[in-house]
């Protein structure tokens, strides 16, 4: 069981929000199921949540509705915390390393607020 959070930029604004924003309904409702799997469940499967390889541990949120697939990239914190960075539809088989590059530059700069 994790708490999800949603990275805010310096400004205020909420990139996980923007993206759930741009989805239809059905699509943002999926979204929300694996996220309050994530925050119910003691145990999430790798189909809806798992640790990226090859990166600073930056975590992925699966979701999936027909052939589009969506992902939430973030970071675990303290144990307890999900802080979503980013998200994006997925088009091909690998994460793009631009998601990865862009989700490790907001967690460094969120740990280094020291929220």
């Amino acid at each position: 069981m994790k708490e999800i959070k949603f990275y805010k930029t310096l400004s205020g604004k909420s990139p996980i929000e923007d993206f759930l924003d741009s989805l239809s309904s059905k699509e943002a409702q999926k979204v929300a199921w694996v996220l309050s799997l994530i925050e119910e469940m003691d145990s999430i499967s790798t189909k809806f949540y798992k640790k990226l390889s090859n990166c600073d541990d930056i975590v992925e949120v699966r979701a999936q509705i027909g052939k589009n697939n969506f992902r939430l990239l973030g970071f675990e914190y303290q144990g307890t915390f999900v802080v979503l960075t980013n998200g994006f539809k997925k088009k091909d088989q690998k994460v793009p390393k631009s998601e990865i590059t862009l989700a490790e530059q907001r967690k460094n700069e969120y740990l280094s607020r020291g929220e």
